[in-house]
Order: structure tokens, then sequence, then C-alpha cells
């Protein structure tokens, strides 16, 4: 199961994982970031209309855990239109025939507008809020979480600014993908911040991961333009409730200035 890349085609609609995309939870699942850059791709190389779209939202449901096993996935648009569209991609265990996540993707019409940048009342809000500092301020780490091959362990590579692996609390972690996405393609700016910033509930967290496990079942990126370049900045933080649920909020960069937005649920449980 090992490879250069993430995920290798079967056909137009099919891949198989390799072993760089599993994830920590068990080495028969993935990873939700490979799994997210999956369906990311999906939209983007879903049917365009002559039209030029920007991705200004990918939701991203994981309903069951991803197997390492062939997945195949379909696209459909359910909310067409010139200006604004809805995408909605399914993905699917061949072997079990089943839906193992889904995504729903909010397209916008890439085009250009003015903006009134010499304008001393809005130019100060339209500028763009600069990043934390940079990756090359920071040194590499690796996440010791498992013992066999895995998206966070092997494939990505982490500089934290703020936090680490081991603590709780908030943290600034720059993540950069060591391999492609899939092999024999370039991976696209989307890809890469979806492949990312399912990193959130780890890096951010305010348990301690010996005595609380904390899984998202989903993930959700607004993004307001591209992510120029190979790192893509978090700054993350949960916030948990008594009753079992929290949340991830996450800023998101590269190294230009601020990207967009990331939040996820969390499932919280005590073990």
């Amino acid at each position: 199961m090992s490879g250069s890349a993430l995920f290798e085609l079967l056909d137009t609609s099919t891949v198989r994982a390799t072993e760089l995309a599993r994830g920590p939870w068990s080495p028969e699942a993935l990873h939700g970031g490979p799994v997210s850059g999956l369906l990311a791709r999906a939209v983007e190389l879903h049917d365009h209309d002559d039209i030029e779209w920007f991705v200004a939202r990918l939701t991203v449901e994981l309903e069951r855990p991803v197997p390492t096993t062939p997945l195949t996935w379909r696209a459909v648009t359910t909310r067409p239109g010139r200006k604004v569209a809805l995408v909605e991609v399914e993905l699917r265990s061949v072997e079990h025939d089943r839906v193992v996540a889904r995504a729903r993707a909010l397209r916008i019409r890439d085009g250009h507008v003015h903006l009134p940048m010499d304008d001393p009342d809005s130019a100060p809000h339209l500028a763009l809020a600069g990043p934390p500092p940079g990756p090359e301020t920071a040194s590499a780490t690796v996440s010791t979480m498992d013992d066999y091959v895995g998206y966070h362990n092997t494939a990505t590579e982490h500089r934290f600014i703020e936090g680490s692996w081991n603590e709780v609390g908030p943290a600034i972690d720059w993540v950069r993908l060591r391999h492609p996405l899939v092999s024999g393609e370039e991976t696209t700016a989307l890809q890469r911040v979806a492949c990312s910033v399912d990193f959130a509930n780890g890096i951010g967290r305010v348990l301690d991961a010996d005595d609380y496990t904390f899984i998202n079942p989903d993930v959700t990126l607004h993004q307001f333009r591209p992510a120029h370049g190979e790192w893509v900045g978090l700054a993350s933080r949960s916030h948990v409730g008594e009753h079992g649920v929290g949340m991830s909020d996450t800023a998101v960069y590269d190294t230009q200035g601020r990207v967009g937005r990331s939040n996820q649920s969390i499932l919280i449980e005590h073990r």
C-alpha cells in the first residue's frame, strides 16, 4: 500500500489510498485530511459550465471510518447558477458499497471587482490581515502518536509557532504536504487547505489526550481568496461543553496573510 502520493487513481472516479493517507485512530482507516482533499478535488473536477468558479465554502461530513480499500465518488450540481452554485459529492467504499463521507461545496463565480483601495475610510478595512510568524521561524516537529506510517506523522510537515503536539491549549501550526494528493497530479490550493484544516481539533485541543478522545465528524472551510504557496497556517483552539460536544475554531493563513476560517464539531468522550 506504499506510494509517493496519498492516493493512486484506479480510474477517473476511483482511487486507492496509500499508507501515507492513514489516520491516528486505526491503520485501517484514513485521516480526515486526505479525505477532505479528495472530496475537494471531486468538486474542482465537476462540471464548470464554462464558468470560472471559486469554492467559497466546503463542508465535509465523515459518516464512518473511511477504509484504505478503493473509494469511488459521484458529484452532482444541486443548485445550478451562473453566479452561485452548490455541488454535492458522495464518497463510497467500493468493497462495502456504502457511503463513508460526503461534501457540500458553495461555488461563487470568480471575477474581477474593483475595490476602493485608495479610499481612506475603506482601505484599512480592505487590507489583508497579516499572517502569524512564518514557518521559517520554527523547526519541524513530528507526531509520536503512532508507530506506523500515516498522514499525520509522515505525509505532512508541521512547524508550531505556538503550542505543540503534546501541549493543551491554543496553537499556531504551519502545515505542508510532503507528497501529492493524487499520484501524477499537482495538488491545488483548495486541496492543500482542505487537507490541512482537519488537524485543528488535535493541535488546538484543550483536553488531555490520555484522558479524553475528541473526534470530529465534520469540517467546514470558508475562504475568501486562494491560498498561495505550499504552507497552510492554522491558528486554532477548541471550545468544549459539559455535555460531550466541542467545536474547533481556526483562522486559516498562507504566508501572505489571511485566507479564511475553518470549524469542526467535536465528539468528546472520557476514556
